[in-house]
């Protein structure tokens, strides 16, 4: 084993819990184009590898540890590694608290399509069978790689093919990727850095922090968390939180859709666009535009006022409300927020 491998492993036994008693790493290959991986609880650290098939190193823990099966095959037309939990409670000794459920297919598969299967609840204290998985994936250029876990933190690195990852409770690192990315989380912070392709988030309850991003389509999903990002290039953005401040500096696209049910928006665009629209319930507005810019604008505020640094040629005004052209006049800019001043600046 080369000295780069070795450290790798050797890094992550070291970051399991010091309680945990550790068993013989087991190593499984998987071919194919698409391969799916299935673990209920642990860490996923998910990098860049050599060859042709995906390579997937475990490190048990947890006293039950020796009861899990792993099983590896095709389902639903892909190459699956799935770990299986022979019990219905699974503990955890993560670093999250609470507990988390998931639906769990007889053959160890969640998520996905469809809600069937039985109940399993994995919680970090109480009775029940404590085991979990770490894992380290390896990936070629080229494959794409889909994994689950309902507990466990999961960082990516280097990666290029599409990856999604979907987990229960965690937080998701994904640095230096090309290819479609797309997260999907019940809880947890996700960080996304140096990313070229496109790029789908959606968490129900946890910040999304983007920098570097560049593709054709950004749509960031959020029940309650605030969204934040910077050097975003791509030609449709969307970013929605149900309570959650969105702020966007150094954004090139040519549409963009804010959605907020309460939270501030500042949205710094680097080139013109076609379309803009904003719309938060509660929250301040700040778009800061291009020199250049042209646009038909139309600003609505329930309650604040309307602040614009450019020249426009107004075409109607009320109190809290303002029609005019921007420019050229060629694109749509359409404001809307039920409390709180919008403001447009120049860059």
């Amino acid at each position: 084993m080369g000295d780069w491998r070795r450290g790798g492993l050797l890094a992550l036994a070291a970051g399991l819990t010091a309680s945990m008693p550790l068993v013989a790493q087991e190593s499984y290959t998987l071919g194919g184009p698409e391969v799916a991986i299935y673990n209920l609880a642990g860490r996923a650290e998910i990098v860049r590898g050599s060859g042709s098939e995906v390579r997937v190193t475990l490190v048990r823990g947890g006293r039950d540890a020796d009861e899990l099966q792993v099983e590896s095959g095709r389902v639903d037309g892909r190459e699956t590694l799935r770990v299986l939990y022979p019990d219905d409670n699974i503990i955890y000794d993560g670093r999250r608290r609470g507990s988390t459920d998931v639906r769990v297919r007889d053959d160890g598969t969640f998520y996905d399509e469809g809600r069937g299967g039985r109940r399993v609840r994995v919680r970090s204290s109480g009775r029940g069978l404590e085991a979990w998985v770490d894992l380290r994936v390896e990936v070629p250029a080229g494959r794409d790689v889909a994994l689950f876990v309902a507990v466990g933190d999961v960082t990516a690195d280097g990666l290029e093919g599409g990856l999604h990852v979907d987990v229960g409770a965690a937080e998701v690192q994904v640095d230096d990727h090309t290819g479609a990315l797309s997260i999907d989380t019940g809880s947890g912070a996700v960080q996304i850095r140096s990313v070229r392709g496109d790029v789908v988030v959606d968490t129900g309850s946890g910040s999304v922090d983007l920098e570097g991003v560049s593709g054709t389509r950004v749509d960031i999903d959020t029940g309650s968390g605030t969204i934040r990002g910077s050097s975003v290039e791509t030609r449709s953005a969307r970013f929605d939180t149900g309570s959650g401040s969105v702020t966007m500096e150094a954004l090139a696209a040519s549409d963009v859709v804010v959605d907020t049910g309460s939270g501030s928006i500042r949205l710094d665009l680097t080139t013109d666009v076609e379309r803009l629209e904003v719309d938060t319930g509660s929250g301040g507005v700040t778009v800061t535009l291009p020199e250049d810019a042209g646009a038909e604008l139309e600003l609505d505020t329930g309650s604040g006022g309307i602040d614009i640094e450019f020249p426009i040629r107004i075409t109607r005004s009320e109190r809290d409300y303002l029609r005019g052209v921007l420019g050229d006049g060629d694109g749509s800019i359409q404001i809307d927020t039920g409390s709180g001043g919008i403001r447009i600046q120049r860059r």
